[in-house]
């Protein structure tokens, strides 16, 4: 197999979110059981590495958390365009694993689809940058991890006035215009290193001509929306709230979207869609918990060779300690 390069699969860096943007791969045929019977030892294998790397994929499904988070941020890229100063952002926010990175990744891809489209002979042209602010991140780090993204040296006699001049200069120059700012919450204003990310990043902001777009874990119940510097913040962000997903039509509509991209021998279509209920009750309605737990019992359904999904081997696979814990109380609550 062909050596690629680790950045390559990284959304913080371009060579990962190029891939990141460019790809669509498009889902192998699910072989007839005459056809699969037909195969040698070495071509099932092989069938049977790609049905597996098809359910090992994040599907994306267009959520309204999704298609909201797209609206509301294309309008903001046209509102900013040609704003000289202050400038107003996004800020998407809710508990783990209600699909806030998938939201504003898709953002981003959107806009540079959009872009490419519009600037066919642009190839220097770097319309999205994405980071994430590393855990107890100063303001040096956070600027680095800019320049990484942008491929841009980063040494350790770099100091933070050199990197923030080099990464102002590309993006205006690369005519970037949406910043993903992601894992925001790793951001706290009660400390001196806090306060000079956020510091960081309003200046960005203010020189790089970008709408920038946040997501963090409940930002709206951090520090990061009060004083004098959240003020500033919480008078300039707008903020689309994430959250489980009640037990309804949307759910429904997930659950069917995701057992249509099953490629199982021997699944009978319609089984998760009668498992909505318990699929809500299982995963507290959260649609990350959802995905682990449906590609999980699709792969073991292939190493297993039951090639089906049951309600058995739905329980089989576990899930994060916090769909856990909301499953496990809700019952609880259920049975006073």
């Amino acid at each position: 197999m062909e050596n690629v390069d680790e950045a390559e699969f990284h959304l913080t860096t371009r060579e990962g979110w190029r891939r990141f943007t460019a790809e669509q791969p498009t889902p192998p045929r699910l072989l007839t059981p005459a056809e699969h019977e037909a195969l040698s030892g070495s071509e099932r294998e092989i069938e049977y590495e790609v049905r597996l790397d098809h359910h090992a994929r994040l599907m994306v499904v267009a959520t309204s958390t999704v298609r909201h988070t797209v609206t509301c941020g294309r309008r903001l890229v046209l509102l900013n365009r040609h704003a000289i100063s202050a400038r107003r952002g996004l800020i998407v926010s809710g508990p783990a694993g209600t699909g806030k990175t998938i939201a504003i990744t898709q953002l981003g891809r959107s806009h540079e689809l959009l872009d490419r489209a519009r600037n066919p002979h642009g190839a220097d042209r770097i319309p999205v940058v994405y980071i994430t602010v590393p855990p107890a991140a100063t303001a040096r780090m956070v600027a680095a991890e800019f320049a990484r993204f942008l491929g841009l040296p980063v040494r350790r006699r770099s100091n933070i006035t050199d990197l923030i001049e080099a990464v102002v200069g590309v993006c205006t120059t690369t005519r970037t215009g949406l910043v993903l700012v992601d894992e925001l919450h790793n951001i706290s204003l009660t400390s001196q290193n806090g306060a000079d990310v956020a510091d960081t990043l309003k200046y960005f902001s203010e020189r790089i001509p970008a709408t920038f777009i946040y997501a963090g874990i409940n930002i709206e119940h951090s520090n990061l929306l009060s004083g004098t510097r959240g003020a500033q913040i919480a008078g300039r962000f707008t903020l689309i709230p994430t959250h489980a997903f009640p037990y309804g039509k949307e759910w429904q509509g997930l659950v069917a979207t995701l057992e249509s991209t099953l490629l199982l021998q021997r699944h009978r279509p319609g089984t998760l869609v009668g498992l909505d209920r318990y699929l809500h009750d299982r995963t507290s309605g959260m649609i990350g918990a959802l995905s682990h737990a449906i590609r999980g019992a699709a792969i073991d359904a292939i190493l297993t060779g039951t090639e089906k999904i049951t309600k058995s081997s739905l329980e089989a696979v576990p899930l994060d300690h916090s769909a856990q814990s909301a499953s496990a109380q809700a019952k609880s609550m259920a049975k006073r």
